[in-house]
């Protein structure tokens, strides 16, 4: 991997050297699941849900991102779902919605680091 998207990645929160241990060393599975989170629905599916003003639907949402972007080691997106999960665990929807600002920025630079190594 190159030293720029290298650097993209570390900004983004993405640390694929730790995921690795989690994929068995094998950069290749690695970089293929990295890669299709760029088609995963559940960053939009919980925008969906807080518009619609559905909880269960958003905790689905957003724990399910929470979840997919731990085991990715996309630390900074995953930290930002889980200031969304825990207050929507709590029933507390309108802290959970008030974070989402902060997890939309994580959400955009993630996605921006994952296409740009994509292209390579």
């Amino acid at each position: 991997m190159e030293a720029k998207i290298k650097e993209l990645l570390e900004a983004a929160g993405i640390r694929p050297e730790s995921a690795l241990e989690r994929f068995m060393g094998n950069e290749g599975i690695y970089q293929k699941f990295a890669w299709k989170f760029l088609d995963d629905r559940n960053y939009g599916a919980l925008l969906k849900a807080v518009e619609e003003g559905d909880a269960k639907a958003a905790f689905t949402a957003a724990h399910t991102l929470k979840g997919l972007c731990g085991n990715l080691s996309f630390d900074r997106l995953c930290g930002c779902a889980s200031e969304v999960v825990e207050p929507l665990r709590a029933g507390d929807f309108e802290t959970a919605k008030g974070k989402l600002p902060e997890l939309a920025e994580a959400y955009q630079e993630t996605v921006k680091a994952v296409k740009a190594w994509k292209e390579g």
